[in-house]
């Protein structure tokens, strides 16, 4: 394992969304505040699309955090369904009881659940998740469960996650209705290049590396080439780039390396790598099946093979792997992004500048008036750039303020104290207590 090494005390690069590692771009956090604000203001439909791996399921869950308490919600990944599996799977996740035979009847308890929900002060909320999978029958089905509102308001609302495939489907002229529906559409693009640097930083710096950079700058190039700016495929390079890099004792990733590790992992997607016939699986004189030398794992093999150690360093990799193995299924989940305040690398980036600003306060001079429910929009001159929100348990104004604004410096602290003027303690939130939080920070 590299992780003694490179002086690391945990997997930088693991395939589980860790929220302690979890990275907010200037497009995640401008997602995450447009969907908080789609969802305080009662829009009804909302959209997420991103790429395969740009984290879309974990924004939505960090949506979700920020409304825990106010907010019932369902989370639907089964989209290979029928209307009627649908709306079963839906009335399940509420905890409410169905025949699944019914659909009328279906349609009846989740109405008189949405309105009981609504007369006690609290918001419903549908996620979908993968929406791309869904027919065009069970999107006219998503749409007409909108139909469920008071006269003042909508007593669902229904964020649509999915992958580019889902805003192709909804600009065809036969989901029209569905599409005019859809208030806000938010987008997560690929990282830049200076952003792969930044996020490929902050996973290590979560994981103790402490020390000058370890990817040169030639390597930070190539990885945010190979990778196309996706964070799962930035962890899948840079897990086997520093398992190259151990094995062939570089105490810093350079350019070689990542092209190397990316290569064997086949994501060199703008030139076809002819396959030489030594990079090709070969079979062995007993007919196993041995792996290219030229690949990750099998030069990290080869380079053993010279020594009379070999056989014992396989045992004590593969106990080693037994014993993270076994780690990993014993450890309890966090589930709370309470070290999401370890994003320092974000600290000195400006916050983004909106691109929807004029949209929302359009929308919100439209609404006549101030959300009911227990966040609430501000009125007065900051109601575009400023909600009020209900601290939870175990909530700092650091981790607030990252998750929303990617920092937490002097002018962010300023803004509070500006926001805030009864706020006696920043640093101790009460469980309950209601703060004034900006949306964006001008410098």
């Amino acid at each position: 394992m590299f992780l003694d090494f490179y002086k690391l005390r945990e997997q930088p690069f693991g395939v589980t969304p860790n929220p302690r590692y979890l990275y907010f771009s200037p497009g995640h956090r401008e997602a995450l505040a447009s969907l908080f604000y789609g969802i305080e203001t009662g829009r009804g439909f909302l959209s997420l699309v991103a790429e395969p791996g740009m984290g879309k399921t974990t924004l939505l869950y960090q949506l979700l955090q920020r409304w825990k308490g106010y907010v019932h919600s369902a989370f639907l990944f089964q989209t290979q369904c029928d209307s009627r599996e649908l709306i079963r799977y839906l009335l399940d996740d509420l905890g409410l009881k169905s025949s699944g035979e019914d659909i009328v009847r279906m349609h009846s308890e989740l109405n008189n659940f949405l309105f009981r929900e609504t007369k006690a002060g609290k918001r419903v909320v549908l996620f979908i998740d993968e929406a791309q999978n869904l027919s065009d029958k069970v999107l006219e089905t998503v749409r007409l469960l909108t139909d469920f509102e008071a006269p003042d308001q909508k007593l669902l609302q229904i964020i649509l996650a999915g992958q580019p495939e889902l805003a192709a489907r909804l600009s065809r002229p036969g989901l029209a209705q569905l599409r005019q529906r859809i208030a806000i559409q938010a987008r997560l693009d690929a990282l830049p290049p200076n952003e792969v640097a930044r996020y490929v930083q902050h996973r290590l710096r979560v994981a103790g590396y402490i020390g000058s950079e370890l990817f040169a700058p030639g390597a930070m190039e190539a990885l945010a080439e190979r990778s196309r700016g996706i964070p799962r495929l930035i962890n899948n390079i840079c897990f086997n780039a520093l398992s190259l890099g151990c094995a062939m004792q570089k105490p810093r990733i350079d350019a070689a390396v990542v092209n190397d590790a990316a290569g064997d992992l086949s994501m060199d997607y703008s030139v076809p790598r002819p396959v030489s016939p030594e990079k090709q699986m070969t079979r062995g004189v007993t007919g196993g099946l041995r792996p290219s030398p030229q690949s990750v794992y099998g030069r990290i093999r080869g380079m053993f093979l010279g020594h009379r150690l070999f056989q014992t360093s396989v045992l004590l990799v593969a106990l080693s792997s037994l014993g993270i193995y076994w780690g990993t299924r014993t450890r309890p989940a966090i589930a709370q992004p309470a070290d999401v305040r370890e994003l320092k690398s974000a600290n000195s980036l400006p916050a983004p500048a909106s691109e929807t600003a004029s949209a929302r306060r359009d929308a919100r001079a439209a609404d006549g008036s101030t959300s009911q429910s227990i966040l609430k929009s501000d009125t007065g001159a900051r109601a575009v750039r400023s909600f009020t929100y209900v601290v939870q348990p175990k909530d700092t104004l650091r981790e607030l303020c990252v998750s929303m604004l990617g920092r937490y410096d002097n002018a962010v602290r300023a803004e509070i104290r500006q926001l805030n003027p009864n706020l006696k303690n920043p640093e101790h939130l009460d469980p309950g207590q209601e703060i004034r939080l900006p949306l964006s920070i001008k410098n």
